[in-house]
């Protein structure tokens, strides 16, 4: 596993649903889990809302993702996207959590970008963990590649 540090980020809150956009009640990923569900992904282990870590000066390279959904259709208002999930490991407060890199294809994604070196994490909810933390970030090489 590559091992890097990570800062934790405010996100645009639409993941999670605190942005409040009337387009996505209760957040996207909560609108989003059945369809990865009927394809055979359960992320009913993790918090319905992403981490945002930076790895930054770092930057990351999919390579090949652990599951890639095209064309998901799950809302009505939006048009539809493709998705790829990769493995990946929190490490904060001297505890290790399984979770998975959420991503979003940019060419398939309407809005609500990021920038090249900020990862979007889904995890089991980390009580405690606030924004400017710093964590550190398991990630297979096989799968997403770090350079820095």
């Amino acid at each position: 596993m590559t091992r890097v540090r990570a800062t934790v980020l405010p996100g645009h809150g639409v993941a999670s649903g605190r942005s409040g956009d009337p387009r996505f009640p209760g957040g996207t990923i909560a609108l989003q889990k059945p369809f990865f569900l009927e394809r055979g992904l359960d992320l009913s282990p993790f918090h319905p809302g992403t981490l945002n870590l930076s790895i930054a000066p770092c930057r990351y390279r999919v390579l090949r993702p652990k599951h890639t959904f095209r064309g998901v259709k799950w809302a009505e208002t939006e048009p539809p996207e493709d998705f790829s999930f990769f493995d990946c490991r929190v490490l904060w407060n001297g505890r290790s959590y399984a979770g998975l890199v959420y991503y979003p294809h940019p060419e398939t994604k309407p809005e609500h970008f990021q920038p090249p070196d900020v990862l979007e994490v889904l995890a089991p909810r980390l009580e405690g963990l606030s924004y400017g933390d710093v964590v550190e970030l398991e990630l297979d090489p096989a799968q997403i590649a770090v350079d820095c």
